[in-house]
């Protein structure tokens, strides 16, 4: 791996300003001349590349069951998918991650199924429920708070003597703007935690561009401030996202000089399309940007990698999609199985029913007197 110089918050943008960042493939997918390659097998190579397909055949089928109606509000990962594949890629088994609402593919290579990432947008809680073994946090919906809580985990662990294991917390830009974050990073330093904390960059907290969420010339360089290794890396290159990853954590779990050291990982990228599925991007952005992130599109660039190699061939590309096409429908079928009664509605909302709860119950007891066992189906029509 090395450094090369790219471009500067706003990638693709008119800003010429210049950071140094980490980057192995260029925008086309070769290898950085002096670069090196993770030392990955083709067999995992192959198995990152399927995962970061699978994500975004997933991310386009679930924007199409929200159009639909069969799905809630959803958040769309495409164009950041590749990082989140190779951070997890880059965890052991024994390690947590703490997710945001947007970390579908990072959820789903530690060990979550794509039928639980799927169910809480068909409304069953239970895909919230993470299983037995699996070291991932239920995905964090307001911002930054799981910093703290991320950096709390990675204390309670060095207290108790599980140095075997670290802690990796998502967020985004927007997440900076956050109190939260300065808090968490700050204790994250004073007690050297084995924690890495990697903001996925994509240019944009819904509408508000980086360059007015901070006036540093980068996120990373915040890390100075709280003592705290920082580094910047091109998150559209799933190889460099990696590495990158690998060497924080091991960082943070293997002290060097006698010395323990939490990361924050600046991963530069963009969000292809929408923030949620209720956000129009075109309002505050231009296309034209877009496209230009495009043409550094993860897929596209960690696919030529692997043909330049003779690692992934037509045969391999077609059965890969084949799986993925399987999978997916797979998990939809099984999280559409599912079946709720309607009087779970009412349950979790207080620790003893409100009277406002009662009468919201009163009625729908009400409508199926009236429409029969399945209320809603007829009163929607």
């Amino acid at each position: 791996m090395n450094t090369q110089y790219g471009p500067g918050p706003h990638e693709g943008s008119n800003d010429e300003s210049e950071t140094e960042y980490v980057q192995i493939l260029d925008a086309d997918g070769n290898v950085r001349p002096g670069a090196e390659v993770p030392e990955l097998d083709d067999e995992e190579l192959l198995a990152m590349y399927e995962a970061i397909v699978l994500a975004r055949r997933f991310d386009q089928r679930a924007i199409s069951l929200q159009r639909q109606g069969r799905i809630a509000t959803y958040a769309p990962m495409t164009g950041q998918e590749g990082a989140q594949v190779a951070t997890s890629f880059a965890l052991s088994g024994e390690d947590w991650l703490f997710p945001t609402y947007r970390e579908h593919a990072a959820k789903y290579v530690h060990g979550v199924s794509l039928s639980s990432l799927l169910q809480p947008l068909y409304g069953h809680r239970d895909g919230y429920a993470i299983p037995d073994g699996v070291n991932v946090m239920p995905e964090y919906i307001p911002i930054a708070t799981q910093v703290p809580q991320a950096m709390g985990k990675a204390w309670g662990d060095l207290l108790t003597g599980r140095t075997d294991r670290a802690v990796l917390c998502h967020l985004g830009d927007g997440a900076t703007s956050e109190g939260d974050f300065h808090e968490g990073l700050n204790f994250a330093g004073v007690f050297d935690v084995p924690a890495v904390f990697v903001c996925n960059n994509n240019q944009y907290a819904i509408s508000t561009p980086s360059d007015r969420q901070t006036a540093s010339e980068t996120i990373a360089v915040k890390a100075t401030a709280y003592g705290v290794e920082g580094v910047r890396v091109d998150g559209l290159d799933p190889l460099a996202v990696y590495e990158v990853t690998r060497r924080a954590l091991t960082r943070a779990k293997n002290p060097i000089d006698d010395e323990r050291r939490p990361t924050l990982i600046e991963a530069v990228q963009y969000r292809y399309g929408a923030h949620t599925t209720s956000d129009d991007p075109s309002v505050y952005r231009d296309e034209e940007e877009a496209e230009l992130w495009r043409e550094r599109d993860p897929v596209d660039r960690m696919a030529t990698f692997l043909e330049s190699r003779g690692i992934l061939t037509e045969e391999r590309a077609a059965a890969i999609e084949d799986r993925v096409e399987a999978q997916i429908q797979e998990a939809i079928d099984s999280a559409e199985a599912d079946e709720t009664e309607p009087d779970a509605i009412f349950e979790h909302v207080y620790e003893e029913p409100s009277e406002r709860l009662d009468q919201q119950r009163a009625e729908l007891d009400r409508l199926r007197e009236k429409y029969g066992d399945d209320p809603f189906s007829e009163v929607l029509q």
